[in-house]
């Protein structure tokens, strides 16, 4: 006997809708720049997401995130401040037709979010030895952004866009929210209601770069590894891609 009983098996699997429902979700996230509305969000609301969050995978069970909520606009004209600075700096390193794209893009919602939240990691909160990242220090780093991609996805069931907004110096934020040397800001997300979700993604559409071929990045047994009886999952692969760029649950 191993324990398991016949009738507990169905519990491990979600059905059909259950998990459309779940492919739908990640295929409809997009990151939100331009169409934030004003309207609050609903405490209950913000409760949901950070607690998805929350419940993300951590190597070691260090969970090492912690979230600063921001609704104070004057904080935000400060972050928004140290954006513009960086945005302008970043804007000097892409030449010709790229750099009149990158002008073009919005690439930020700080002030038109009703909440801007800063996820950090805490690379200390578990000691100095961690199980599972005794050899690659950067998995703590690593668990914060798997609470990043929770807090996204619940947010996108919630109805709640979400902007990751990444061109600053991390030591300006640091110092505008007060984080201890010790603490990394590793996302600043800009969070609330929308006008509307984009169908693809802004840089997508904006042709700054294409979706690459999923079957032309999975390899076999080794880098560059190909097998014959790799040829059926790179079938299965082009099918789901095709139809995950039309938004269709690929089951």
């Amino acid at each position: 006997m191993n324990g398991t009983h016949p009738g507990h098996q169905a519990h491990h699997h979600f059905d059909d809708a259950e998990r459309a429902t779940v492919y739908r979700n990640i295929l409809a996230r997009r990151d939100v720049r331009g169409q934030f509305l004003p309207n609050p969000v609903a405490d209950d609301m913000l409760a949901r997401i950070l607690t998805a969050a929350h419940f993300a995978p951590s190597v070691g069970f260090m969970q090492p995130w912690s979230f600063v909520v921001i609704r104070d606009m004057a904080v935000k004209q400060q972050v928004h401040a140290a954006f513009a600075e960086a945005n302008a700096e970043a804007a000097q390193m892409f030449e010709g037709k790229q750099r009149e794209v990158y002008s073009g893009l919005r690439l930020q919602g700080i002030l038109e979010a009703p909440v801007n939240l800063c996820i950090t990691c805490d690379r200390d909160r578990a000691g100095p030895v961690v199980i599972g990242r005794t050899h690659i220090k950067a998995m703590d780093l690593y668990s914060t952004v798997c609470a990043v991609q929770n807090l996204w996805l619940a947010a996108r069931a919630e109805g709640l866009g979400v902007g990751w907004v990444s061109i600053y110096r991390q030591a300006r934020i640091r110092e505008i929210l007060g984080l201890p040397q010790r603490i990394i800001p590793v996302a600043y997300l800009c969070v609330g209601h929308v006008s509307h979700f984009l169908d693809q993604p802004e840089l997508q559409t904006a042709g700054w770069r294409p979706r690459l071929p999923l079957d032309e990045l999975v390899h076999f047994d080794g880098w560059g590894g190909a097998a014959p009886e790799g040829e059926g999952l790179r079938q299965a692969l082009r099918q789901a891609q095709h139809r995950a760029a039309q938004g269709i649950p690929p089951i």
